[in-house]
């Protein structure tokens, strides 16, 4: 019988904070984390939203910026396997008023340039020799699945332009990207207009597995080797196609108080609309993949929004 890690149990803790800039949110210094982030590695990187980053030069964190809204998302991308290992961006009430649609982006300019639809492009940021470029996705058989995606930063026209980077990209199979992914997203939407419509502030941490992932205490691979919809083999691809999606959700409310829960979905066809068997804690997440989200946070704070998940608040 399949297990799911639920505990119908809410730990609330209240924060006293002091008056700051959302894109600062700085925590309570008499509470710390010992595997924070420090910002040798970005200035952005002790953000809430931020799980713990890699360090050595294979690793990237590149963070998307907009002058009118300030951090947009942020990316750590691997560049060995040429693919992002996750995408994290914070939703408050600046960055979620709605002043863009997709549907626009026909006969749009940005960027110097018109366009004719979605502006797909590779990431200047990242060296040729280690990004993903338009025609990695030709003939692959795989979406250019967004991890944060288009819908999540409607506010302007560049925001939602910057999502279209291929570094936000993971390959994913139609049946995926458009079913259970797609009613993920627009169920952590819900949340967020119910978060932030009261004051609260949510953070998300999204991506897909590039390694080795552990399942009730069994290693196994994190990628695939075959098309999951066509059976094409993936060997000839320049980037690694994620067997597992997930995603890590806090929020905050404008109490201060905290609670936490993840996505996990296998990647395969699947239009289930019943999310609940997809839920499991953070901490499960961080024991799946080996990382440390919300590292930021305090660790009494941690520990309690990673360890419960109270399903009947996520409904």
């Amino acid at each position: 019988m399949k297990k799911y890690y639920f505990y119908h149990a809410v730990m609330l803790v209240t924060l006293a904070f002091t008056a700051c800039n959302s894109d600062d949110d700085p925590l309570l210094t008499e509470d710390v984390n010992v595997n924070a982030n420090t910002t040798e590695k970005s200035i952005y990187a002790t953000r809430i939203e931020m799980p713990r980053v890699k360090n050595g030069t294979n690793y990237m964190l590149l963070t998307k910026y907009d002058d009118g809204i300030g951090v947009n998302y942020s990316v750590e991308w691997d560049c060995i396997t040429r693919a992002q290992r996750w995408t994290c961006w914070e939703w408050n009430a600046t960055n979620t008023t709605k002043g863009w649609e997709r549907k626009s982006w026909s006969g749009a300019v940005w960027q110097g340039r018109q366009w004719t639809g979605d502006p797909f492009q590779p990431d200047m940021e990242i060296d040729e020799a280690y990004r993903t470029e338009l025609s990695d996705y030709s003939g692959s058989g795989y979406n250019r699945g967004h991890i944060c995606a288009s819908e999540d930063r409607i506010c302007s026209q560049n925001v939602n332009g910057q999502t279209f980077f291929l570094s936000n990209m993971h390959p994913q199979i139609y049946e995926f990207n458009g079913g259970v992914w797609a009613t993920m997203e627009s169920k952590v939407r819900t949340w967020r207009d119910v978060v932030v419509g009261n004051g609260g502030v949510m953070y998300i941490c999204k991506g897909g597995t590039l390694y080795d992932v552990t399942i009730n205490g069994k290693k196994q691979a994190g990628t695939l080797e075959k098309n999951p919809k066509t059976g094409a083999t993936n060997a000839t691809l320049r980037m690694p196609v994620p067997k597992y999606f997930f995603m890590a959700v806090l929020k905050k409310s404008a109490a201060g108080m905290y609670s936490g829960m993840a996505f996990w979905a296998e990647h395969k066809a699947d239009a289930s609309k019943d999310l609940t068997p997809y839920m499991i804690t953070i901490n499960e997440l961080e024991s799946r993949t080996g990382y440390d989200f919300f590292c930021n946070l305090p660790d009494k704070i941690e520990q309690s929004v990673q360890t419960y998940i109270d399903v009947t608040e996520w409904k």
